[in-house]
């Protein structure tokens, strides 16, 4: 499976007509993909609105780049954003691929969004790495996502789903209490470059 995640500056109290714009474009006929994902960012860079899309293979999503890169209005809000930035992925290989909320069970309403740099050589180690220690750790909460990028930095994000910022915390810490997380020999293989995000669902997404 292979997604885009779109970050939107937009200004201050525009998030609602936003989200309207983006499920309209993310909905045309002629789109491709299938919009998984509308957040709006509530710690981290604020006014800032992140949209997860999904697609089949790398055709679909290049196809999809250009139809948005050749738009008057991308989004929907080419008269309403101030940046928007493009990212692409491949998910880790042996991850089930992202469904809406209704589909999967996967509930927040608090979406963490995890990048982390990756060294050379380090990305197959990460994802076997990966492999081993998600499954444990998704007994404290679910791994929406692990996905590592196409273009740019050598990086991979991950999105974790918690009903709240408290139930975030407990399992952080309980996971490191059971030495379940990081995986070990996990951040060998990592830069120092690490951002993380507290975003939160629009109307208009599917992950709730």
């Amino acid at each position: 499976m292979y997604y885009e995640l779109a970050t939107l500056t937009l200004p201050f109290g525009t998030a609602g007509q936003a989200a309207a714009q983006v499920q309209a474009f993310a909905s045309a006929p002629e789109a491709q993909g299938e919009l998984l994902a509308c957040w709006t960012t509530d710690i981290g860079e604020l006014n800032r609105m992140i949209v997860l899309r999904g697609f089949a293979d790398v055709a679909t999503l290049e196809a999809e780049r250009q139809r948005t890169q050749h738009s008057a209005s991308p989004f929907g809000c080419g008269d309403l954003y101030q940046s928007l930035s493009l990212e692409s992925f491949r998910g880790f290989p042996w991850m089930k691929p992202v469904r809406p909320s209704a589909e999967s069970g996967i509930v927040g309403p608090v979406y963490e969004i995890r990048t982390y740099g990756i060294k050379p050589g380090g990305v197959q180690a990460t994802i076997d790495l990966w492999e081993q220690y998600v499954p444990p750790r998704e007994a404290l909460s679910p791994c929406v996502v692990a996905m590592v990028a196409l273009d740019g930095p050598l990086r991979f994000t991950n999105i974790w789903a918690y009903p709240t910022l408290d139930a975030r915390s407990q399992a952080r810490a309980d996971a490191v209490a059971q030495g379940i997380w990081p995986p070990k020999g996990g951040p060998a293989h990592l830069t120092t470059q690490m951002v993380s995000t507290i975003a939160l669902p629009t109307v208009v997404s599917p992950l709730k």
